[in-house]
């Protein structure tokens, strides 16, 4: 019951903008939360698609002779994270999802185009 003495309660109920900032302060933090238990698969699926997109790249380049123009055609849905860029002096392709893997296929006479292990990436 409140009577002429009593002092109006301090406590305000939640603003418009304090709110908005523990929604997206809850967005955030669950995001994160999603991002750090899929890590793994992520970085696997990124591998498997520069892997991928480097030896096709390379095979359209360098065995069928197309321009990368039209290689880059050649990626399935899903690829679009994946950056191709040609280096016709040494017959290679590098493709790469930017912070997460890399590959490199290369033309190699009788054998056609050829994955480079981690280890022939890092001697270039």
């Amino acid at each position: 019951m409140a009577t002429a003495t009593s002092k109006a309660s301090t406590n305000a109920p939640f603003g418009l903008a304090r709110t908005l900032k523990v929604g997206a302060g809850m967005l955030i933090a669950v995001f994160a939360a999603w991002l750090v238990w899929n890590w793994s698969t992520i970085k696997g699926e990124a591998q498997v698609g520069v892997a991928y997109g480097a030896h096709i790249a390379c095979s359209c380049r360098y065995i069928e002779g197309r321009d990368m123009a039209s290689c880059e055609t050649d990626k399935e849905a899903g690829m679009e994270m994946v950056s191709l860029s040609d280096d016709p002096a040494n017959k290679r392709i590098y493709a790469s999802v930017p912070f997460l893997a890399e590959a490199v296929a290369e033309r190699r006479g009788e054998f056609g185009c050829v994955q480079l292990s981690k280890v022939e990436i890092e001697a270039l």
